[in-house]
């Protein structure tokens, strides 16, 4: 379902907004953080960082928004979504913070070591560390895997010829999300480190666990380069009696 935040000219909006969040943010905080160390620059950069703060802050929210949309269209891996949640949450109580440093010091100077400076800076750096790990996140879901498809596709036959054939029976153990292992199209795969990354949410690979998923894999993503792509990486061997 098309909303505000899910496409623009045909464009989704998550990947048109997120890198003005991940830039913005990080360097208004950057900002604040520094206004709070070297009095001399608050009087002319704090008002300037709070306004970046608050435009980044805004750009979070937008990201996270458009990021929920653009999962429902293609997916997006959950523990990026959840920290998408958690650094706006983040950004907004530092920019509250930001904002009352703004104004305490509007009616006098703040010394370098006054509680709030100090509270301010701690949640500026967190926001920080955050911004980083989310992007993070995001550029591995995009990225992990596709840059070198020749070097897996070779892995992918190295594989195929250093395990044994694997029974459906022994499939079977291993169903449950911290050992789960799952048949797909005639080969074994040891899904456990995928759960919490697949872009369409863990509950769908963990209903997979012990189980033949060939008839789920196909028809999601039959035809589709990448999931096959990524698949390989998890192959632990054959399907055999």
């Amino acid at each position: 379902m098309e909303s505000l935040f899910d496409t623009i000219a045909g464009l989704p909006v998550h990947p048109l907004i997120v890198h003005f969040a991940v830039v913005l943010l990080p360097l208004a905080t950057i900002g604040v953080i520094l206004t709070v160390f070297i009095p001399k620059l608050r009087s002319r950069y704090l008002g300037l960082s709070a306004l970046g703060l608050f435009l980044g802050t805004g750009a979070t929210f937008i990201a996270k928004e458009s990021g929920e949309a653009l999962s429902e269209r293609i997916g997006l891996p959950a523990r990026h979504a959840d920290l998408g949640e958690k650094l706006f949450i983040a950004s907004a109580l530092f920019l509250l913070l930001t904002l009352f440093l703004f104004r305490l010091n509007k009616k006098r100077e703040l010394p370098v070591t006054h509680p709030l400076g100090l509270i301010t800076s701690a949640a500026g750096i967190a926001v920080i560390v955050l911004s980083v790990i989310t992007g993070h996140t995001g550029a591995e879901a995009v990225w992990q895997g596709k840059l070198n498809p020749t070097a897996a596709a070779s892995d992918t036959s190295a594989s195929e010829s250093a395990y044994e054939f694997i029974s459906m029976s022994e499939v079977a153990e291993h169903n449950s999300p911290d050992d789960c292992w799952s048949a797909i199209n005639g080969k074994v795969y040891n899904l456990t480190d995928w759960i919490d990354k697949h872009p369409g949410g863990a509950v769908i690979i963990k209903s997979l666990c012990g189980q033949d998923g060939s008839a789920g894999f196909t028809s999601e993503h039959s035809g589709e380069s990448r999931p096959e792509a990524e698949l390989a990486r998890f192959l632990v061997g054959t399907l055999g009696q």
